[in-house]
């Protein structure tokens, strides 16, 4: 195993792979869930994010995936944690808006209840307390606010709570209300979406310091930093093959154009002329479905971005 680790580390030169990871903040998929791998640091971003404070934790049942029903859709946490009392904690984090939010904690609230109850048991009193926390790089509601908390209120009577014994609590790293929340969360918020020394002043809660020493020794591991290249150059591979993959399709409808109308003995001039373009590539195209009569147009589409690669990597 070691003799492995010294040959994946030869490949890379130490400043070329900590430069990358010393870049993410905890806001970034691979850092926060580097980071969440340790039990500790969860119970960290539990007590920060709800400002509360947490004797022990436990991985709840050591999953982060939750199966539904077979051929109905199940859900994968960033982290879920089960506290001394019985409560149970869902942490996600969310760069970008992508306006799914209040439906997404409706659906995991179902599916982290319903494992709590065997099939035929009677009531209810076994569902645990549970709390939903998603921490935004965005304001999802534009209140201002750094801490937003949800639970189910009587619409007549506001402050009669519904007693289920399950929050949902949004986050906002971009909140302003600073003197109308813990001091110890505002500071969170802001070393989340900027994790570096700069966001652990002196005077901040020992848990931040203690959580950005984690996060220091996270980035300067050289060998995460090498499964972090190794990731995003996985990344950079499928984004071109799917990139090269719908361009390889939308060519595909074009040939196909070009296919039907040559067979109907359209000459190349009209046929560049109706597809506003040059009556070299008609003309290619032609020769390659001329070439390879058994082609289909996805093939022929296909072959045409090599040879396009292959020439722009010879100028």
């Amino acid at each position: 195993m070691e003799e492995k680790r010294k040959r994946n580390m030869q490949v890379y030169d130490p400043e070329s792979v900590l430069a990358p990871l010393q870049r993410l903040n905890l806001m970034d998929d691979f850092l926060f869930d580097a980071a969440t791998v340790d039990l500790e640091t969860c119970k960290i971003i539990v007590e920060l994010s709800l400002g509360i404070r947490i004797r022990q934790i436990a991985w709840k049942e050591g999953q982060k995936v939750i199966h539904n029903l077979p051929g109905n859709r199940g859900i994968r946490m960033d982290f879920y944690v089960e506290d001394d009392r019985g409560q149970v904690f869902d942490v996600e984090m969310q760069k970008r808006n992508e306006g799914n939010i209040p439906k997404r904690t409706r659906f995991y609230q179902a599916l982290i209840d319903a494992p709590m109850l065997k099939s035929g048991e009677r009531g209810f009193d076994r569902l645990k307390p549970a709390y939903i926390v998603v921490i935004c790089g965005f304001d999802l509601y534009g209140y201002g606010l750094y801490r937003y908390t949800f639970d189910n209120r009587c619409k007549e009577v506001p402050e009669l709570v519904m007693g289920d014994e399950c929050q949902k609590i949004i986050l906002n790293t971009k909140g302003k209300n600073d003197n109308e929340v813990e001091k110890s969360l505002v500071q969170f918020l802001h070393y989340v979406e900027k994790s570096s020394e700069e966001n652990v002043p002196q005077d901040c809660d020992e848990r931040l310091k203690h959580l950005h020493q984690k996060i220091h020794q996270i980035k300067t591991s050289e060998e995460i930093g090498v499964s972090y290249m190794k990731m995003e150059e996985r990344d950079r591979l499928l984004r071109d093959e799917g990139l090269r993959k719908g361009r390889a399709e939308g060519k595909a409808e074009l040939i196909s154009i070009i296919r039907r109308k040559a067979s109907r003995g359209v000459s190349v001039s009209a046929i560049a002329d109706l597809l506003e373009t040059e009556c070299g590539e008609i003309e290619k195209i032609l020769e390659l479905i001329q070439a390879y009569p058994d082609w289909t147009d996805l093939q022929v589409a296909k072959e045409l971005l090599i040879q396009k690669e292959k020439a722009e990597a010879c100028i």
